[in-house]
């Protein structure tokens, strides 16, 4: 299976309508408002990379309110992050509090990375991607603070990690 994370920028007070429209689109697995860079970040997850590319250029791109897209492709090698014993508490309604983390690391470190990141319980989804990022996490908490917590003081401090930037994602767009 294919995946990809689609960082977009759209036009103001746009995002719940492109919201809802993404949701309804072929392979969207997951798709969220978001404060910082990016206003939404959508998971895509479909049987090839054309497949994918497919949605991306001529569906999502040609979307008028979109401004403009960064996609990060899933490196193909394997499953190094098993999210399967995380669920728990995303399932039980704990986790209310959500962020994307797209992190820069130093050459030939994604993987090792990518594991350090798998013993973090918050740390519900993780991938290495190709792109402008290296690697890209789902973190989860039941507060803002355990949240920072988990991003300041277990996530920036992993090893060989360059930089990350934080995409909060935004609750009442969840609609």
């Amino acid at each position: 299976m294919a995946k990809a994370y689609v960082l977009m920028n759209c036009n103001l007070g746009s995002e719940k309508e492109i919201i809802s429209s993404l949701k309804n689109m072929e392979g969207i697995k997951g798709v969220h408002g978001t404060f910082g860079l990016y206003d939404i970040v959508a998971q895509i997850e479909l049987d090839s990379e054309e497949k994918i590319q497919q949605v991306v250029t001529k569906q999502i791109r040609k979307m008028p309110k979109i401004r403009s897209t960064m996609t990060l492709i899933r490196s193909e090698s394997g499953e190094l992050f098993q999210p399967s014993d995380k669920l728990i508490g995303a399932m039980l309604g704990q986790n209310i509090v959500k962020a994307y983390v797209v992190i820069h690391c130093e050459k030939g470190e994604e993987y090792p990375i990518l594991k350090d990141l798998s013993h973090i319980p918050e740390v519900k989804e993780a991938d290495v991607v190709f792109g402008l990022y290296d690697v890209i996490c789902i973190v989860e908490s039941s507060s803002d603070e355990i949240l920072d917590n988990v991003i300041t003081k277990a996530i920036r401090k992993i090893p060989h990690i360059v930089s990350s930037m934080t995409l909060n994602v935004i609750k009442e767009q969840e609609s």
